[in-house]
């Protein structure tokens, strides 16, 4: 009756000290390498890429994810089999796929679906197994969307999770209630700047010269009507002039226009590119999220004006930070902070 429990016992303790003997698995988180034959990758590779590539605007059309396909029966494949991000496509009688079911066992082979393993062959790999029927490549389309919901919700949580990793700076989050009656969560990172009713937030880490994330936020008296779109980029303009270090011009044919709601808020979303003048002699340029915000308990209009500026870089991961902090944004009166109960 002891035997199950110690060969479980001795089973699991072979599997952590396999793990150690792991190389640490490398690349990064939005590129994905594509495990799968050549006959395969000729009939799923355009639906994989048209899943995974899905464009976002940053500055320009970007992949949310780079896709490579390898072949895992080729001579280079013990390298890449060591990358973060692996897709496993193929059937449970493909050797890639036995090869990764023997390290990291799962129950549930039941074709078609989609799993995840861990550690496969590299630590801190995540591996995701595209498992099909032998030659039911039809299967395939229809998982598409999940597979997309997983690893781009994945990455999300990834980005989201780093960007806090010098903790939230909730003090400042407390203190910009008390004094202003708005808040933001923010990474301890970033610096403040107060002038008037004008409070800017930056982290220009490691180096203002290759990556700089700013977020304004100011107000002035509501107005019976909504400001208008050509109201709230001038108001934008008027902020970037005054309190910029840098004069920055809007590309008004790139803007994209749309409303949210966040809690109880109606918020109007402006996103666009900036650069500097025409002419300049040191060209820079980058994303702009501009949000205008009505609180009526406080009688104010409220903007929001967070830009990027990350030149060589993939830019997704700092979008999704900028629209985390942004999402943030909470204004009222001072008995109703959000992060206190009554």
């Amino acid at each position: 009756m002891r035997r199950k429990p110690i060969q479980k016992f001795l089973f699991l303790t072979l599997l952590s000290l396999a793990s150690c003997d792991l190389p640490r698995s490398w690349g990064e988180w939005n590129s994905v390498i594509v495990a799968t034959s050549p006959e395969t990758w000729d009939v799923v590779g355009e639906l994989i890429e048209s899943s995974l590539e899905a464009r976002v605007h940053t500055v320009r059309p970007e992949k949310t994810f780079r896709i490579t396909h390898q072949d895992p029966m080729a001579l280079n494949w013990d390298r890449l089999q060591r990358f973060k991000q692996i897709l496993l496509v193929g059937s449970i009688d493909d050797p890639w796929i036995a090869d990764a079911l023997d390290r990291e066992p799962t129950e549930n082979l039941d074709s078609p679906q989609i799993f995840q393993l861990h550690d496969v062959w590299a630590k801190g790999q995540l591996a995701t197994v595209l498992l099909l029927n032998p030659d039911e490549f039809d299967e395939a389309k229809a998982l598409m969307p999940d597979l997309h919901r997983l690893l781009d919700g994945q990455y999300q949580d990834w980005v989201r999770s780093r960007m806090f990793m010098s903790g939230r700076n909730e003090a400042l989050a407390d203190s910009l209630w008390s004094e202003s009656g708005f808040t933001l969560l923010l990474p301890k990172l970033y610096r403040k700047r107060a002038e008037d009713s004008t409070y800017i937030f930056r982290n220009d880490n490691p180096d203002p010269s290759e990556l700089i994330r700013e977020i304004t936020v100011t107000w002035r008296s509501a107005d019976t009507e909504k400001p208008s779109q050509d109201d709230i980029l001038q108001w934008r303009q008027d902020i970037s002039d005054l309190y910029y270090n840098y004069p920055q011009v809007l590309d008004l044919d790139l803007a994209q226009k749309r409303q949210l709601q966040i809690g109880d808020m109606i918020q109007d979303e402006i996103r666009t590119t900036w650069s500097n003048p025409p002419g300049d002699l040191f060209p820079a340029g980058g994303l702009a999220i501009i949000r205008s915000i009505t609180c009526p308990g406080q009688g104010r209009q409220y903007l929001i004006d967070a830009w990027l500026y990350a030149p060589g870089r993939d830019k997704y991961q700092y979008l999704l930070q900028l629209e985390t902090i942004v999402n943030s944004f909470r204004c009222g009166e001072a008995n109703t902070h959000p992060n206190r109960t009554n």
